[in-house]
């Protein structure tokens, strides 16, 4: 017969196997957890950053930003509720003695490249090629110009061995000799810009016609011939925004087409190229001019940088011009990183400025417009449209 104390005892050793049973059990379920966790998360990442790469075919509008600042473009939807820019296109004159120039040239254009580069979405079930979505971004560039501006033409520097296609009828194409590689594109652009202006200096056919150097991607949305005539006496004008360290843009150079204004211009950007050559050709590809520009302005003795810090246009005598600076908020203006962000669209810009992945979206603005013929729409269509909607 067992005693009492003889069955607790086998009791207390039975319970002591069942612990000793359970914990290789203990230690092993958080392997085997963990295990699991790191076989199923790679895909579970993957399937979801797929969906977030995925480029989508349409726009996606958010809310528009700027409610509540009355120098802001207020939206409802894609419908401008205070929009002030005047229809420039009925306006009588409108743009007459401004031409706009720009530096373009097309790479790799071969009928056997055109067939093997990847095919991009732009608007529903249209696609382009690289090369073919370069030359609509030219067009619309050309065609935005021809709404707002109707009285001015575009001037189109290129590589002599270029072939472009272009539709609207206020182009005209100016080869210039030099390189135009992918590399040195930004310093070749800033030689055609100076080469175009000893043309005119040599030409002297008298009358003043103005000249606006830009890039390619941006949109016109207003009278830019306001800024020779609300600013008389600049040389050359650049536009500025609040950045340390690129406070100017190259996208955007004015110069007045009297012979001083364009002697004085061509003077200018002679130092700029000077500078870009000896100091900043290792960032040749991309920043190498604006970072020469903002060389050649700092290093004026009297020259304050925190004036960069208030968006409003002032002059500075540099390099022997008078320097007009404008504000990129209304002269040189791109859309954020997001719809809705930086308290929305100054109410009165007269250039948007679709540079780097943004292409798409002019593209878009540009359709939007031939649908509805309304500037101000259109850019209640770009202000709500978040960037990763649009990126190629």
């Amino acid at each position: 017969m067992v005693s009492r104390r003889d069955y607790r005892s086998l009791r207390t050793c039975s319970g002591w196997r069942r612990f000793l049973l359970l914990v290789p059990v203990l230690f092993v379920l958080p392997h085997l957890s963990s295990v699991v966790d790191f076989s199923s998360t790679p895909s579970s990442r993957n399937e979801a950053q797929s969906i977030r790469s995925k480029k989508l075919d349409h726009l996606v509008l958010g809310p528009a930003a700027g409610v509540g600042f009355p120098d802001r473009l207020h939206c409802r939807g894609t419908k401008a509720l205070n929009k002030t820019h005047t229809t420039t296109s009925h306006v009588s004159g409108a743009g007459n003695g401004v031409s706009f120039v720009t530096v373009f040239t097309v790479y790799d254009t071969s009928l056997d490249h055109l067939k093997s580069s990847n095919m991009v979405s732009v608007i529903g079930n249209v696609t382009y090629s690289k090369a073919e979505r370069s030359m609509a971004v030219l067009n619309a560039f050309a065609n935005f110009i021809q709404v707002t501006m109707p009285k001015s033409n575009v001037v189109i520097l290129t590589d002599p061995a270029s072939h472009l296609s272009i539709q609207p009828r206020n182009v005209m194409v100016l080869p210039i000799r030099g390189d135009y590689s992918r590399g040195n594109l930004m310093l070749q652009r800033i030689r055609s810009y100076i080469t175009f202006l000893e043309m005119k200096l040599e030409k002297n056919d008298g009358g003043i016609n103005h000249y606006i150097f830009t890039d390619s991607d941006i949109a016109v949305v207003d009278n830019l011939k306001t800024i020779f005539d609300k600013h008389p006496n600049f040389h050359i004008a650049l536009t500025f925004r609040n950045n340390k360290d690129q406070p100017l843009n190259s996208g955007f150079i004015a110069v007045r087409g009297t012979r001083e204004g364009i002697l004085r211009a061509k003077v200018f950007l002679e130092q700029v190229l000077k500078a870009y050559k000896t100091k900043y050709m290792k960032a040749s590809r991309m920043l190498g001019d604006q970072l020469a520009l903002v060389w050649v302005v700092k290093s004026h003795p009297s020259f304050e940088a925190k004036r960069f810090t208030k968006p409003q246009a002032f002059t500075q005598e540099i390099a022997g011009a008078s320097v007009l600076f404008l504000p990129c908020a209304l002269y040189n203006w791109t859309p954020p990183e997001g719809a809705g962000q930086f308290h929305g669209m100054p109410l009165d810009v007269k250039i948007v400025h679709f540079k780097g992945s943004r292409k798409r979206l002019m593209l878009e603005a540009w359709n939007f417009y031939k649908s509805t013929s309304n500037i101000p729409d259109m850019l209640c269509l770009v202000l709500g449209s978040g960037r990763t909607k649009y990126d190629f």
